[in-house]
């Protein structure tokens, strides 16, 4: 059953066309990959979905109810949240104060809205930092933190952007991990990536853009042998050399 419908979604800032006709759907229950490479239109599609730009055209549906001009707040209370590339913890607050904020979206008990962010917190790992200052923290437990406060908001559609970018890669292991407890946990999945590698082995579906336009959609097993995706993320050259291994097996080594 479909979850987030996009239809021929288009942003353009001027003569600027950051997203270009752009249609894919997210199934209830699924980790979906919204790829490419750098300045590909990804963080700007997600935008139009959560609300923080109303798209030039197009229609964005979550459960069958037009979002496409809702503002963010009502985006969010209506199921779908986000994190950003660029993470804003309140500083001064400490980790539960933080992932209280996102609780307070639905419950309006304070007793409630705690059970659910402690819940989130050890979720999340982070039992351990609950009592601390958000500003003192590393990036990798801020991203994390992060991630906790956007599920305490109770959401039925959690989207992801970049939340594995400038981690070690234990720390991206972690995330993968912590991205399939979401899951199972009954929430569906939107992860912008640029890293490749991070997302295949996990994703149902993958969608990648290049220069704001859709090249490819389905699963990892295929995209990973597509084409233009190998030609967008690694250029024509090793397109071409990758297509000629396929045909005549590897060029031998030289001495």
């Amino acid at each position: 059953m479909t979850l987030l419908s996009v239809e021929h979604l288009t942003m353009a800032f001027g003569s600027l066309v950051a997203a270009d006709n752009v249609s894919f759907n997210v199934e209830r229950g699924s980790i979906v990959g919204l790829l490419g490479p750098n300045g590909a239109g990804k963080t700007t599609v997600f935008n139009c979905i959560s609300g923080y730009y109303p798209p030039t055209s197009g229609k964005v549906t979550l459960e069958s109810r037009d979002i496409t001009r809702a503002p963010a707040y009502k985006v969010a209370r209506l199921g779908a949240v986000r994190t950003f590339q660029v993470v804003q913890p309140l500083k001064e607050l400490s980790v539960l104060d933080n992932v209280l904020i996102g609780a307070f979206l639905k419950e309006k008990s304070t007793s409630k809205a705690r059970g659910v962010a402690n819940r989130c917190i050890d979720l999340c790992h982070l039992s351990e930092y609950r009592d601390a200052l958000a500003g003192e923290l590393p990036i990798g437990i801020k991203k994390r933190l992060e991630m906790a406060r956007t599920l305490a908001s109770g959401p039925k559609l959690l989207m992801l952007d970049e939340t594995m970018a400038g981690l070690t890669s234990t720390e991206v292991n972690t995330a993968v991990e912590l991205i399939l407890k979401i899951r199972e946990s009954g929430v569906t999945l939107l992860v912008v990536e640029h890293i490749m590698e991070a997302i295949m082995p996990i994703a149902d579906k993958v969608v990648v853009l290049d220069g704001g336009k859709k090249i490819a959609e389905g699963p990892p097993r295929e995209i990973i042998e597509n084409e233009q995706v190998i030609k967008a993320y690694f250029g024509e050259k090793y397109s071409k050399r990758m297509k000629q291994e396929r045909q005549n097996g590897p060029a031998p080594a030289h001495s």
